[in-house]
């Protein structure tokens, strides 16, 4: 069970930041549409993510760190946790959920967005959802999932939490239990669906008779962390349907980052304390590494075409009453398509944000008319 610094950790944020992230997400929500940029990127994706499904993506994540120098994305995510649990966070300070309009029912709402869209207006919500996870029980978020089936249940729709070998293909049609899934909100992070457990449910998506949110085509237009390397290029950016200002705003808000093969190896070792070292495929601050405490093996192992290599955007250092020490924290947008849910901040301490030191969690967030 995952405690959470709602009351005893408030964390402040300018709504002159909060309106310039907000501009950066909406703007990356353009940019993923424009068939430029889709050209570009759709022959090098795998095989489930190079069909447009005809919906977008339930409880996607943008996260940021904000720098002296004013914010810096950190990583998007298409199957982004915490939602529940921060609008619980922010209830508890102040009786109010989230900030501006992100209320539980508007995110239940996009579910049924996402179901009417991939059924043409056919259906005006699923009528059986599985959310779906490795091992679920096991998961870090497996009460907030929990949650999510009581609130399916309350508006009339059969909700489970399952692991994928729950499910039986027939026909190109998956069932839980004998009854015909519509739709998965997936949790599971085999995003392109490679895995073989992953099998049956690839099958379904690739014939098109399930609702996948999110699924692969999002993941790889906007939270394939190697997209980062498109968004702080300035001649990659040039070759799109962009204004000078909106390839401005990319390169300004997204932290430079490149995979390490592109990179002098031996000048960046050298410096090495001014990145960050990620896999291209890990999840959850999996296998990320500080340049500054790396070591010279550690670092010699890398992969390099394996391996992004981001400029160093430091979190936020604040202080909370509750406790000696300071703290770090970050900012997690909630958003379906364009429309913010709700803005989480996540107070932490150690290296990355993993929620698994005493003391961290989601804590409640207060607009501010200057920047704290």
């Amino acid at each position: 069970m995952i405690q959470l610094n709602a009351a005893n950790c408030p964390v402040s944020l300018s709504q002159g930041l909060a309106k310039t992230m907000i501009r950066f997400i909406r703007l990356l929500y353009r940019l993923h549409r424009l068939p430029s940029y889709r050209d570009r990127l759709t022959p090098t994706l795998p095989e489930s993510a190079r069909f447009d499904p005809g919906h977008d993506a339930v409880m996607m994540g943008y996260d940021f760190h904000i720098t002296p120098e004013g914010p810096r994305l950190i990583e998007v995510n298409t199957n982004a946790g915490g939602a529940l649990l921060a609008w619980q966070a922010q209830a508890a300070a102040n009786g109010k959920p989230f900030p501006f309009h992100g209320q539980r029912n508007q995110i239940m709402d996009s579910f049924n967005e996402e179901m009417r869209l991939f059924s043409n207006g056919q259906k005006k919500q699923p009528e059986c959802v599985i959310i779906l996870d490795e091992e679920p029980e096991k998961q870090f978020l497996y009460n907030e999932m929990q949650q999510f089936v009581a609130l399916f249940a309350q508006r009339g729709i059969y909700a489970a939490i399952a692991a994928p070998d729950a499910l039986e293909l027939r026909a190109n049609t998956l069932f839980y239990q004998d009854k015909p899934v519509d739709m998965i909100y997936n949790r599971h992070c085999d995003f392109y669906l490679e895995s073989q457990p992953m099998a049956h449910i690839r099958t379904a998506w690739l014939n098109r008779t399930l609702c996948l949110s999110p699924n692969p085509r999002i993941y790889g237009l906007l939270s394939d962390k190697r997209r980062m390397t498109l968004w702080s290029d300035p001649q990659e950016l040039a070759s799109l349907e962009l204004s000078p200002e909106e390839q401005q705003q990319l390169l300004t808000l997204t932290p430079q980052t490149r995979t390490m093969d592109a990179l002098d190896l031996a000048t960046l070792w050298q410096d090495r304390r001014f990145w960050v070292f990620k896999p291209i495929t890990s999840h959850g601050g999996k296998g990320v590494l500080l340049g500054r405490s790396i070591s010279r093996g550690r670092f010699d192992a890398l992969i390099p075409d394996q391996t992004l290599a981001q400029r160093l955007a430091p979190p936020a250092i604040i202080r909370c009453p509750d406790r000696e020490g300071p703290v770090k924290t970050d900012f997690r947008f909630f958003v379906y398509r364009h429309k913010i849910l709700g803005i989480a901040a996540r107070i932490y301490q150690g290296q990355i944000t993993t929620f698994r030191e005493n003391g961290s969690g989601y804590a409640p967030v207060s607009l501010t008319m200057q920047q704290p």
